[in-house]
């Protein structure tokens, strides 16, 4: 098995960012009932198009900022093959067969003046998604002909260029790049089909495509930027001639965008020489305008926080009462928070009760106090903390307006206190949403774990701002209870123990092989587990490292389908009780069940809440979910997890990756093993994978100075 790595192999299904989409082309059939092709469209709209509407206002935003700066932005382009190469490869790459290109691994930040945050109206009424013209996409067809490309693209480039795309598309077939998918190589081979003796490397077209597409993959691994030399050097492996005067090119077409970040170090000077002056060192980065923006805009909003002074709601008094009930770090983090806009929490599973405690304190004085999760899972896991599900929202429904407490007159949200759970799982254009959401006077607090993995999308949010230190940091001293609990706080330090498990909370599985370890793997969950520890299969979560090979979630799921749930999977490769995963946006993922189907779509129930997938997103945003990959998991808690670790996953494991798959197990943890001694070198020596990001740099005015 080769298995996908975690930064563009766990995302959800249907996210370009980290894990595209669906069960391969043999399960395309759509879900309609049998005979039924109705094209009626449900009157109600879905909690996921009002998120793209909430998501769509930040794309204008940011268009608003990008005309203020007189500074037109295309975004890409990109190289073609055969036409089947490129088709195979296209859906290859949507399937998640095959990552997009890991080209990045190491960089940091840059910063550059941010304008004045823009208040965000409060989300109207959503909109469908995006679907090009028809005739648009006919008119792409015989484009995409004569350059050997396959029909099946005429849809997605139509949507991706828009109108006149069969005249851009001639005009500069590297385009094409911009199709999720298609790989430089094959956008060479459109283009040389195309243009003939005038195409070549040194084509500025070209050079200007690569440089976008480079940032785009560079976002799919998580960074925000690059360090102009790791683009350049990428270029070069690209075959560019000219590295530099790519960038040039797309920096001046504001493709993209330069920053210069002074670096830390002094210059050096001569002895004798004391009064010599030196130009301060600087780093240049480059970046998709999309994620500079957004995570300016969240500097801004963060900024706006720090310098604020919070509404006197309550009195002194009240807040010290309310902290000294508390007692402990529950206690300590009442008290921050009155007298602070921003505060930052932190701690493992157990420590949701702070949080939970400043909820009900803030409550109690009559503040307007809301709590947001990462999905539905910790929603309703805090929700049980408080004792109540009012005021407890996930993340996405707060910020499209599908749950939580509305948006006042100026759009700003009509609250006087928000906590958001899960923090290490929120990317700069989700943190930039709430920041800029925030009405004045408002606090928030951040809280999470920082020992799991970081959001699916570009940047390290809750990371950057515990390294910027820019405003109280509240670390949880209540510690994670049992055998799990000691298991995994030594994983976070580094160290893999062995715990006494007289309960069979921790159960360790060696397998020698990839068919060993799925069949042990449906073993324990059909059986194993149920018996011994009284946990059924529904509630045991499998979690796996990535999607692909023979160990993957499409393997897995395969076989745990046949043997708990078999079914000739009529409504396209799923049968009611199916177990499924659901994306409804990029970085998201839903679990649930299938119910039916018919000619308005499959028909699921997500966290006890009814969703209509329609037909023709069933590929692209469904999976079998018996087992997910740690990223999908991230957020949830189930009684029972089994996590497998085949042999040829060695690669890819890292200390937050078993620190987030053994986190996600309530009672017992089944470790279907086949690393030997790769696990225990993951834990002590693989850290996260550095992101470039810039959000550091961007708060580091705010940071106290050493006299104050």
């Amino acid at each position: 098995m080769s298995t996908e790595p975690e930064t563009t192999g766990d995302a959800e299904p249907g996210t370009p960012a980290a894990e595209p989409a669906p069960e391969e082309a043999a399960a395309a059939a759509t879900p309609a009932a049998e005979g039924g092709e109705g094209t009626e469209e449900a009157a109600r709209l879905s909690a996921a198009e009002a998120e793209l509407a909430a998501q769509r206002l930040e794309r204008e935003r940011i268009a608003r900022r990008k005309a203020e700066k007189a500074a037109p932005i295309e975004a890409g382009a990109k190289l073609s093959g055969t036409a089947a190469d490129l088709l195979a490869a296209v859906r290859a790459v949507e399937s998640g067969a095959k990552p997009a290109a890991t080209v990045f691994a190491e960089p940091e930040p840059p910063r550059r003046p941010a304008p004045e945050p823009v208040r965000r109206a409060q989300p109207g009424p959503a909109e469908a998604p995006v679907v090009a013209a028809p005739e648009t996409v006919e008119a792409v067809r015989p484009v995409l002909a004569e350059g050997g490309a396959p029909a099946a693209l005429a849809a997605p480039v139509a949507a991706v260029l828009g109108e006149g795309a069969d005249d851009r598309l001639r005009a500069d077939p590297w385009q094409l790049l911009r199709v999720a998918g298609v790989r430089p190589e094959q956008a060479d081979g459109f283009a040389r089909a195309l243009l003939g003796a005038e195409c070549g490397p040194d084509d500025e077209r070209r050079g200007r495509a690569l440089t976008v597409w480079l940032l785009e993959q560079a976002a799919l691994a998580g960074h925000t930027a690059l360090e102009m030399p790791t683009l350049t050097a990428a270029l070069a492996r690209q075959g560019v001639p000219d590295p530099d005067a790519a960038v040039q090119s797309s920096l001046a077409e504001g493709d993209a965008l330069a920053f210069q970040d002074g670096l830390d170090e002094e210059p050096a000077t001569e002895e004798g020489e004391a009064g010599a002056e030196e130009e301060r060192p600087v780093r240049v980065l480059v970046g998709l305008e999309r994620y500079a923006l957004a995570e300016e805009s969240l500097a801004d909003g963060l900024g706006r926080l720090i310098n604020s002074v919070p509404k006197q709601d309550g009195s002194a008094g009240a807040w010290e009462e309310a902290a000294a009930a508390a007692g402990g770090s529950a206690g300590e983090l009442i008290q921050a928070v009155a007298g602070h806009a921003l505060v930052l929490h932190t701690g493992g599973a157990a420590s949701l009760a702070e949080p939970a405690a400043l909820v009900r304190a803030a409550r109690g004085m009559g503040l307007r106090a809301w709590a947001a999760a990462h999905g539905p899972l910790g929603r309703d896991r805090f929700a049980a903390l408080l004792e109540e599900s009012a005021g407890v929202t996930t993340v996405a429904g707060l910020l499209s307006g599908a749950e939580g407490p509305g948006r006042d007159a100026e759009g700003a949200l009509d609250l006087d206190l928000l906590v958001v759970l899960d923090a290490p799982q929120l990317d700069v254009e989700s943190g930039a949403l709430v920041a800029e959401s925030l009405p004045d006077g408002a606090r928030l607090v951040l809280a999470g774990d920082p020992g799991v993995l970081w959001s699916v999308g570009p940047g390290r949010v809750f990371a950057d701002l515990l390294a910027a230190r820019v405003c109280p940091q509240i670390a949880s001293r209540r510690p994670d209870p049992g055998p799990l609990g000691e298991l995994v706080s030594g994983i976070g330090v580094g160290e893999l123990n062995q715990v006494e498990a007289p309960g069979k909370e921790v159960v360790i599985v060696p397998v020698r092989d990839a068919g060993e370890a799925v069949h042990r793997t449906v073993q324990l969950v059909a059986d194993s587990v149920p018996r011994a520890i009284g946990v059924p299969p529904e509630d045991t979560q499998v979690i796996t490292p990535g999607h692909g090979g023979a160990v993957g979630t499409r393997a897995l799921n395969a076989a745990l389908k046949e043997r708990l749930n078999p079914g000739p999977g009529r409504f396209g490769g799923f049968d009611p009780g199916d177990r499924i995963a659901y994306s409804p946006a990029p970085g998201r993922t839903l679990t649930g069940r299938v119910v039916t189907a018919d000619a308005e779509g499959l028909h699921l129930s997500c966290a006890g809440e009814d969703v209509v997938v329609a037909k023709e997103r069933v590929e692209q945003s469904v999976r079998h979910g018996w087992a997910l990959t740690a990223h999908q998991a991230a957020g949830g808690r189930w009684p029972a997890v089994v996590a497998v670790l085949p042999g040829d996953a060695a690669g890819a494991l890292s200390r937050p990756w078993v620190y987030t798959a053994f986190g996600r197990a309530e009672r017992h943890l089944s470790v279907v093993h086949g690393v030997e001694q790769a696990l225990a070198r993951a834990v002590a020596e693989v850290p996260a994978k550095p992101r470039t990001t810039r959000l550091t740099t961007l708060l580091a005015p705010q940071a106290p100075t050493e006299d104050g």
